[in-house]
């Protein structure tokens, strides 16, 4: 099958988008995250379609360039979990599953724990459970040496009003070897590097960040949607600990499967990994 483009347009933004697979599949939604794009799925939505699921990757908000508010408080989550739901509004899925990863996956739990009726299951990849990353992180170093607060810390940063010029200053030097740092490949940086490689086009991204509020993911709620979570023990952003304690915040059906070896970029780095247990765990939800 071949890949398509899309443009989806939700209120006063248009998104773009690659789909892929027949047009009558199940509908499956896969939303990327930071400093991601469709792209980080385009070895995934392949052996997606071969198995008649329906997918749609958008490249969301802050990183279509139609799609691009500058204020960060029009990255606050009610309002990136509205995209969400008005892209499936408008391709005429009444419900879907969902796959996210990194804050695709915090964008994943809201819309299964919040809006259960609209979402057929969820798989989250990389990230765990809002609540149990919150809890991980207020719980201080682990006997294994593990600090959740500490792995999080450039999240501060990112926060800061001017660090997209940081981001982007000479030819995003720190940005690039902080990427290939967490393990990327350098195909990938060099894509999103690429694709984001002004002040203004970062601010876009780091708004995700400065938009977010600590309560957020008290919001979410037990989730009793099918779930699937794939998390890596190399990852450098989410740690053991509120990977291992996100089960106790699904009461539905789960599955929790570890990638050894693997970095945070797992739809990059292990794509036939994924799409294998993708494919499984959607024709069983």
């Amino acid at each position: 099958m071949t890949a398509s483009t899309l443009r989806i347009p939700v209120g006063d933004l248009t998104f773009d988008a690659v789909a892929d697979g027949p047009e009558d599949g199940v509908p499956v939604l896969l939303l990327h995250g930071f400093p991601e794009s469709s792209w980080a799925w385009r070895n995934v939505q392949p052996g997606l379609a071969t198995a008649g699921f329906r997918t749609v990757a958008p490249d969301q908000r802050g990183y279509s360039p139609d799609a691009r508010p500058t204020d960060a408080a029009a990255y606050a989550i009610e309002e990136v979990m509205a995209d969400a739901l008005g892209m499936a509004d408008d391709l005429g899925w009444d419900s879907f599953h969902v796959v996210g990863h990194d804050w695709g996956g915090v964008v994943a739990w809201h819309l299964a724990g919040r809006h259960a009726a609209r979402v057929r299951s969820l798989a989250a990849v990389s990230t765990p459970h809002p609540q149990a990353f919150l809890d991980a992180k207020s719980a201080g170093p682990q006997a294994d040496g593990e600090d959740q607060a500490a792995k999080s810390s450039y999240m501060d940063f990112f926060r800061e009003e001017g660090s997209e010029e940081v981001v982007v200053a000479d030819g995003s030097a720190v940005f690039r070897a902080a990427l290939a740092g967490t393990g990327l490949d350098d195909e990938s940086v060099d894509h999103y590097i690429a694709q984001h490689d002004t002040a203004e086009k970062a601010r876009g991204l780091l708004n995700w960040y400065r938009g977010a509020t600590p309560d957020d993911g008290t919001r979410v709620g037990d989730v009793t949607v099918p779930t699937l979570y794939v998390w890596s023990d190399a990852d450098a952003v989410f740690g053991r600990y509120a990977a291992e304690a996100t089960a106790g915040h699904v009461t539905g059906p789960y599955r929790f499967e570890t990638l050894a070896g693997v970095s945070h970029w797992i739809p990059e780095e292990a794509a036939s990994q994924l799409t294998a247990l993708l494919r499984d765990h959607l024709s069983i939800a």
